[in-house]
């Protein structure tokens, strides 16, 4: 452990970069113990009004603006602290990671770990402190949950044969009033370009499969969750980079993907396939363009055809379709000004789809979750099939389930670390039992809890 928290009778404090969406629930957890532990917190955003809003009526809190740009500022601000959480876009991370290692200063986030960990591991262990990533929902909640049972199955004597883990956050049966069956209860540029920034491998039936972008949102899954409705998912990411994580070398199948509902892969790969979603150069759009002005940049130039009739012969639709429907409902084909004259393509779609797709106040939004183990009984050598699932469902008046299964990972964590019950250093995952034990246990006491219920039998049991 560091330096800073083995100092005693001093105020610790922690810096929360970030006063997004999903950092409500983390501030208002850790502020709880603010008291009790002697914690100050200081949250920090590019907003300073952001971070007043997100710490308002919460006791040892300060607000602070910050850009991470700004190296002198940023350092000052790390410098303090005794711990960092960052809910930066993964891409800023480095411009916090050299004053952690500087400092001596533990860093935690729900960030994807770099690709190559390698040299950030080597420092973080030569100066005591940890650099805890993918502690958030998913990446984080499903590394907790699926090592928990994967570390149980082969304590048994078990061998696992097949991994498949989907996780998606989507509107609740009682705000799901629209085709897609969708609202953005997270940031809307990673749900536009999803798919994009990582090629997604997984391994199925002992072979390595790979599936290009423009064909992700076409191959996909069926889920379904008890009591709930079935959904779809599709793959995510590079699911290969886990099998040694998981320890599931001696697995055939390996498979992560996102959970949407039916019908909404099969539509939104029309805008990937228009090119709707590319981020990869400037649009100029003529000013106070329209919603259709923007899909009728992708087509073909016709004296007389409509944008719709244009788009439906080039994507292969028809008028009555259910993606049609979809379409019709966003208003992509509608005479509304767009608000933006220049953008990439995935900026301008992202801002005409929150219009429709934004989460109003009183929305209540649903997290779920569903793993899928195959495992071979040691005794029958039978295949065994075990599922593992959770459904995290927002409160009327209570925080946004999105913010509560993302956030509340981390504050746990940061708990943990603080109070010495966290001891390892260096770059690592919540895939050890130090600390996804502690994590979920606590996790129960405000309603997460994985409920597993084995295929063959229908036995269900408390996880």
């Amino acid at each position: 452990m560091s330096d800073k928290v083995e100092k005693t009778g001093k105020m610790k404090q922690i810096l929360i970069i970030g006063a997004g969406r999903v950092s409500g629930f983390l501030v208002q957890y850790l502020a709880g113990y603010s008291k009790e532990k002697n914690w100050k917190l200081i949250v920090a955003d590019q907003l300073k009004e952001a971070a007043d809003k997100v710490i308002a009526g919460l006791p040892n809190c300060e607000a602070l603006q910050l850009n991470v740009f700004r190296k002198k500022l940023t350092e000052k601000a790390v410098s303090k602290v005794d711990l960092v959480i960052s809910l930066l876009p993964p891409r800023y991370h480095f411009l916090v990671y050299e004053h952690c290692l500087k400092y001596r200063c533990s860093f935690l986030t729900a960030s994807y770990e770099a690709e190559d960990p390698t040299k950030l591991n080597r420092e973080a262990k030569e100066k005591g402190i940890l650099l805890l990533n993918e502690m958030g929902l998913n990446p984080g909640l499903d590394h907790c949950s699926a090592m928990r049972v994967i570390h149980r199955l082969k304590s048994e004597g078990h061998r696992v044969v097949s991994f498949e883990s989907f996780t998606g956050s989507l509107p609740a049966p009682e705000s799901d009033d629209n085709p897609w069956h969708y609202r953005f209860s997270w940031n809307p540029r990673n749900v536009v370009l999803s798919g994009q920034d990582v090629t997604v491998k997984f391994l199925q039936k002992g072979q390595r499969k790979y599936i290009p972008y423009h064909k992700v949102f076409r191959r996909t899954e069926k889920i379904c969750i008890p009591g709930y409705c079935d959904y779809e998912a599709y793959a995510n990411r590079d699911s290969l980079r886990y099998i040694p994580i998981y320890g599931l070398e001696e697995a055939e199948t390996v498979f992560r993907g996102t959970i949407r509902g039916r019908g909404f892969c099969r539509a939104w790969d029309v805008f990937v396939q228009l090119g709707a979603t590319d981020d990869s150069f400037i649009m100029e759009l003529s000013k106070g363009a329209i919603h259709r002005d923007f899909i009728n940049a992708f087509l073909m130039y016709h004296p007389t055809d409509s944008v719709e009739l244009k788009f439906m012969h080039y994507m292969g639709l028809d008028p009555d379709s259910e993606v049609m429907e979809k379409l019709d409902w966003l208003g992509i084909f509608e005479k509304t000004p767009i608000g933006l004259d220049t953008g990439t393509p995935a900026q301008i779609l992202e801002h005409i789809l929150k219009k429709k797709w934004s989460m109003k106040p009183q929305d209540l939004d649903l997290v779920v979750m569903w793993h899928q183990f195959e495992f071979e009984d040691k005794n029958t050598r039978e295949i065994r099939t075990l599922h593992s699932y959770l459904v995290v469902k927002r409160e009327e008046g209570g925080p946004p389930a999105i913010s509560k299964t993302v956030g509340l990972p981390l504050g746990i964590a940061a708990r943990l670390y603080l109070d010495g019950e966290i001891k390892v250093h260096g770059c690592v995952l919540p895939t050890i039992k130090e600390i996804y034990n502690p994590v979920l246990n606590e996790l129960e006491k405000y309603g997460i809890r994985f409920i597993e219920q084995e295929k063959n039998e229908g036995s269900k049991k408390n996880s």
